[in-house]
């Protein structure tokens, strides 16, 4: 906050909202509830500070957090969104730290595990350590206690330290029914995970590899809109978020590849799978299978780091030991999937953005005085207006809530939604009504080509030219092209000549002659070559997309769509001697279908590789006769 008013705020939300939903920062679900202090101590021993502020942390969220311990231990009745009264108990699902803070809410010291048993010597142990549950380390207290007062600080941090523990004497879950930290202390992709591959298995990369060159090898990699380019490299990278995290992600496997030895590769692989297969939003006992065996195979070829070495302190000190305390935490992984559900909804991204929202941005709005009442009432004010927003946008869309039934439609024109889901979740709700409405806090609204093709083929936009621009060639894939092609009505040749195609005329002849024979019957693309290099076409001019927006649905929740991706296509220039084609998977089997076949049928294309094996909606074919006039051919395409 302004006036060098620091504090640390404590956010709360409900485990039984969906994760879809409650992952939306818009919807502002995580609330704040409370703001502890960071006070100044005047203990003469400055060693003692540490722990007086982990005591009063914790102290103040006992007293914060009372009521709910009452609750969670004889319950209390609440009402559902149907206005029912349901008898309620509220144990702590999960509290989403990092690691540090980790460590302070299970009241341990340094380089020890929160969750299990392990000290900093077991941390590269390739099997789980038992865990660090509550009853076991309010045991540890109850001994130290025994010993020494816990007001005689110094003497009783001694004690504790021998234990593992950090001084806290007693910690705020103590007295919490069905609340034990090795549960609560849910795993955090953003820190446990994304940052931590920044800070071990980049540097691990850059070291192994050298700076200079893996700064080449990022830099001629070709750019894909919506990732960022690493034009300078990575190596000097100061300040990295998240998202680059992310980004840095997808490519270090192929940038590393042929570098370093096949073991130190296999181990920097397993790591990433263990990270994308933990991510997922829906998560079995198979792929909890493969989660811990992409686990185990990294430590199975972990030596190759240390042999390369690559795993260096300061002063590019090598270590040869595995002292990582965020390394230890991934054996706990799967245990928490099983008892918590999937990790990916315990991420920080939301609650540092609501950091943001709830607490910096109405701090601002006050007048650096009386913080505490001023922040309440902006929060108070703005959240009356969200449901003000909430309400109008409900009756503008005509919403009819069906209670008796559990049901929800719309009132007006009801049968033009015959073929959607009633409205049952919060997520339908807002799905309905005006995504431009200040209750989601943004002006931007959500692209949907796939309910644009749907009106396009239905005449419900008028005056549209054809073919039209925005197609939905399946049930997963949807298509949009910008209105003015990038290259305009260019003859055949050239195009083959500037893309480098020479067998762009033969292929479009081809994909006509095989698609001519039935209507709505698309052949297997591929085998040999049957028009000449010199074959005669129904049109000699084509013009033709440089980009195509394509947007899918996503593979757990099928009735959810995806944010358009742009693929991009460009010819050899100055600049780019090879061009620009990004790559694409084009299913060139009709049996076929995603996501369901997973990848059988699927076949590997750039952009250019595609313009020169079909004739299709990135392609409108312009007959030019006699008479100047230009007849627009349409071509049935597969399916990405």
């Amino acid at each position: 906050m302004t006036g060098n008013r620091v504090a640390h705020p404590l956010l709360i939300s409900l485990a039984n909202i969906a994760m879809d939903f409650r992952m939306k920062s818009s919807n502002h679900i995580f609330l704040l509830l409370a703001l502890l202090p960071i006070p100044r101590f005047t203990h003469p021993n400055k060693s003692m500070h540490g722990t007086l502020e982990n005591r009063l942390i914790h102290e103040c969220l006992d007293v914060v957090l009372e009521p709910l311990k009452i609750a969670a231990k004889i319950g209390i009745m609440m009402s559902d969104p149907l206005g029912n009264s349901r008898h309620c108990f509220t144990p702590l699902a999960a509290y989403i730290v990092d690691t540090p803070e980790s460590a302070l809410l299970a009241g341990v010291a340094g380089k020890t595990s929160s969750v299990t048993m392990a000290m900093y010597k077991h941390f590269g142990d390739n099997f789980r350590h038992e865990p660090r549950t509550a009853s076991r380390t309010l045991a540890q207290l109850q001994a130290i206690e025994a010993k020494v007062e816990p007001w005689d600080l110094e003497s009783y941090v001694k004690e504790a330290k021998s234990q593992r523990l950090c001084g806290v004497h007693r910690p705020f879950w103590a007295d919490w029914s069905m609340s034990d930290p090795s549960v609560f202390l849910t795993p955090e992709p953003l820190h446990h995970w994304h940052k931590a591959f920044w800070d071990h298995d980049a540097k691990w990369c850059i070291n192994a590899v050298g700076s200079g060159e893996i700064d080449f090898r990022f830099s001629v990699l070709q750019s894909h809109t919506g990732f960022r380019h690493f034009n300078e490299g990575i190596s000097k990278l100061k300040q990295v978020t998240g998202r680059e995290h992310r980004d840095i992600q997808r490519y270090i496997v192929p940038v590393i590849a042929g570098a370093v030895s096949k073991c130190f590769l296999i181990a920097i692989r397993a790591l990433m799978d263990f990270r994308y297969l933990a991510q997922a939003p829906e998560i079995d006992d198979d792929i909890c299978r493969h989660i811990t065996e992409a686990l185990k195979e990294f430590h199975s070829h972990k030596s190759a780091i240390i042999e390369a070495r690559a795993r260096c302190g300061k002063g590019r000190k090598v270590i040869d030991n595995w002292y990582i305390p965020k390394l230890e935490f991934l054996q706990s992984v799967v245990p928490s999937i099983q008892a918590n559900g999937v990790a990916i909804q315990w991420s920080a991204d939301i609650t540092e953005h609501a950091n943001i929202t709830e607490i910096k941005d109405p701090a601002r709005a006050t007048n650096n005085q009386n913080y505490d009442s001023q922040i309440c009432r902006n929060l108070d004010r703005a959240d009356k207006c969200r449901r003000f927003d909430l309400a109008t946008a409900v009756r503008d869309a005509g919403v009819d809530f069906r209670v008796n039934d559990n049901t929800a439609g719309i009132a007006d024109g009801e049968d033009e939604f015959e073929d959607t889901e009633a409205l049952t979740t919060t997520s339908s709700l807002l799905a309905r009504i005006d995504p431009v409405s200040p209750l989601t806090g943004s002006t931007r609204t959500k692209v949907d080509y796939f309910g644009l093709a749907r009106k396009l083929e239905q005449g419900a936009i008028a005056n549209t030219p054809f073919p039209y621009r925005t197609v939905a060639s399946t049930a997963n894939v949807a298509f949009h092209l910008t209105r003015d092609p990038g290259f305009a009505r260019m003859g055949i040749d050239d195009v083959a000549k500037k893309f480098q195609l020479p067998d762009l005329r033969a292929a479009l002849s081809d994909y006509i002659s095989r698609i001519g024979g039935s209507e709505g019957f698309v052949s297997l693309i591929g085998g040999r070559r049957v028009a000449r290099d010199g074959c005669e076409l129904p049109f000699e001019q084509l013009e033709i997309w440089s980009r195509v927006r394509l947007q899918g649905k996503s593979y757990h929740y099928p009735h959810d769509i995806l944010p358009p991706q742009t693929v991009n296509v460009l010819p050899p220039t100055n600049t780019l001697s090879h061009g620009c084609s990004d790559a694409v998977l084009v299913n060139l089997d009709p049996t076929a279908n995603w996501p369901h076949s997973g990848l059988h049928g699927m076949s590997s294309f750039t952009y250019t590789q595609y313009l020169g094996s079909l004739s299709s909606y990135f392609i409108r074919a312009c007959c030019c006769t006699a008479s100047s006039h230009y007849a627009h051919c349409s071509y049935k395409s597969p399916s990405f």
